[in-house]
């Protein structure tokens, strides 16, 4: 599943693994912040920091929960504000299920104070960029902005986190905007259609059965109440964390956080439960005709969460196999076979298991049956023809360009502190994975080929091309005919 988002944004994903740093700082200031606090909820502690390469995270939360990880890096006069909140599809159940996603839309909306569109307008004024994501663990918010801005900043995101209007026409206006996005994207979308079809079907139980966006007959039924009961439930203080990297001090930033968000109150969040999804034991495979000028497949093996130890090692593998021209699979299927115009594939990077998801699209003549059987071909031989030393190192090394590309910026700094403490708990795990992936051995990729590249804990959606004079109905909830059997 890909991010959702009106204003998008997209993250990359081991086990926890904090090294933590003694601070030498006076913290006198802290002492004098919490005498002119008003409440305990607005008292500040200083938490164990954490090395961040040649950087340091420093920790800090207020009595209301709030957490706030500070990267001092005063190279420029910029600074990235993110702030995390720790819910995204998998917290909903199903008759609700989109709200996280809705809400993406709400905060850029009319406030107590701020009326609708002065939010937007006044970042504008001062040369920042903001944007958004929710997706099945997470939703975040962001700005890069000047340095001397900060304040205008913290007090802007405070207020969205306080006191957001939700009346019904506000409500009403935003589930339409949301209803046309999921046309747009899903519904008239061959694309979005296939990889919202694979989930719901390769999940029963697991809340990633159902898509971030929303089911559709879910989102139109939205009413205020049920988003004042999302906002003032998952929109708390001690379900957020914010994430500054940039030019910034602890002490002038933490008295603005303590000034515009020591009033907010803490929520009893839900338990973190939902049913387990059971061990698939058969292939499963849907069947669609879409209005698509070629045929195309979409597979789903079933993959470990973003901590485990085998996710490092499928990626690898993912990479060696589909990443880019020069990788095994994509050479053959679409350089030397001509049977595939495109290959896309990548490991999903969840708290819980996910998928490790292919997607191909056919040569124009090359049937569906066709494709899926050189594919098959393909992986099978992965298993009898293991990646080599040659490919492993290239896959590792790609891999560890782009990671080191998206920590360039304080932007993507800070978006890597907040994925990795979101979902794992570890503000550093973007290092960890980086050790991880370099430590992945032939021996490793092997292994996790032969385990997780199974058929029986497959999901199929096989897509064929509606012949010209027809046109095949539309389900909006994702409903597809099945035909039940094997590829």
């Amino acid at each position: 599943m890909q991010a959702t988002s009106a204003r998008r944004s997209k993250v990359a994903g081991v086990k926890k693994s904090e090294k933590r740093v003694e601070t030498a700082d006076d913290d006198r200031w802290i002492e004098r912040l919490n005498a002119r606090a008003k409440s305990k909820r607005a008292r500040v502690t200083r938490e164990p920091s954490v090395a961040f390469g040649a950087e340091t995270i420093q920790r800090f939360r207020l009595g209301n929960g709030l957490a706030v990880l500070l990267v001092e890096s005063h190279h420029a006069k910029v600074v990235s504000f993110h702030t995390w909140f720790g819910v995204g599809s998998r917290h909903e159940r199903d008759g609700k299920t989109g709200l996280a996603h809705l809400f993406e839309h709400l905060m850029f909306n009319e406030t107590k104070n701020l009326p609708a569109g002065t939010f937007d307008r006044k970042l504008e004024s001062i040369g920042a960029s903001t944007n958004a994501a929710t997706w099945n663990d997470w939703t975040y918010y962001y700005e890069d902005l000047p340095s001397d801005a900060l304040a205008l900043v913290v007090a802007l995101e405070s207020e969205r986190m306080k006191n957001l209007v939700l009346r019904k026409s506000v409500v009403d206006n935003e589930i339409g905007v949301v209803a046309n996005e999921r046309r747009y994207r899903v519904e008239d979308d061959v694309d979005g259609t296939v990889n919202e079809l694979l989930y719901k079907t390769a999940f029963n139980k697991h809340p990633y059965h159902h898509p971030t966006i929303g089911w559709m007959s879910d989102i139109l039924a939205f009413t205020p109440e049920d988003c004042k009961r999302f906002y003032r439930t998952f929109y708390a203080p001690n379900n957020a964390r914010i994430i500054v990297v940039g030019d910034a001090k602890a002490p002038e930033l933490l008295a603005l956080v303590q000034k515009h968000y020591g009033d907010l109150a803490s929520a009893e969040l839900p338990t973190d439960g939902y049913d387990a999804e059971p061990e698939q034991l058969e292939e499963r495979v849907e069947r669609l005709v879409k209005p698509t000028p070629t045929a195309k497949v979409a597979i789903g093996y079933k993959s470990p969460a973003l901590a485990h130890h085998d996710n490092a090692a499928l990626s690898v593998l993912c990479e060696a196999l589909f990443g880019g021209r020069s990788a095994r699979i994509f050479r053959a299927l679409v350089t030397e076979a001509e049977l595939a115009t495109d290959l896309a594939a990548s490991v999903s990077q969840f708290r819980d298991p996910g998928l490790f998801e292919l997607y191909a699209t056919a040569r124009e003549g090359v049937t569906v049956e066709v494709l899926l059987a050189g594919i098959d071909h393909e992986i099978k031989s992965v298993i009898s023809n293991p990646v080599t030393a040659q490919e492993l190192e290239r896959s590792i090394a790609r891999q560890e360009l782009g990671f080191l590309q998206g920590l360039e910026s304080v932007g993507g700094r800070a978006e890597q502190i907040g994925f990795y403490d979101t979902v794992l708990d570890d503000p550093a795990g973007s290092l960890t994975r980086l050790t991880a992936l370099r430590s992945v051995t032939l021996a490793d990729v092997e292994r996790v080929a032969r385990e997780y590249l199974v058929r029986s804990r497959r999901t199929v959606v096989l897509v064929e091309p509606a012949p010209a004079s027809s046109d095949a109905p539309e389900g909006d909830d994702g409903d597809s005919a099945s035909d039940g059997g094997d590829a």
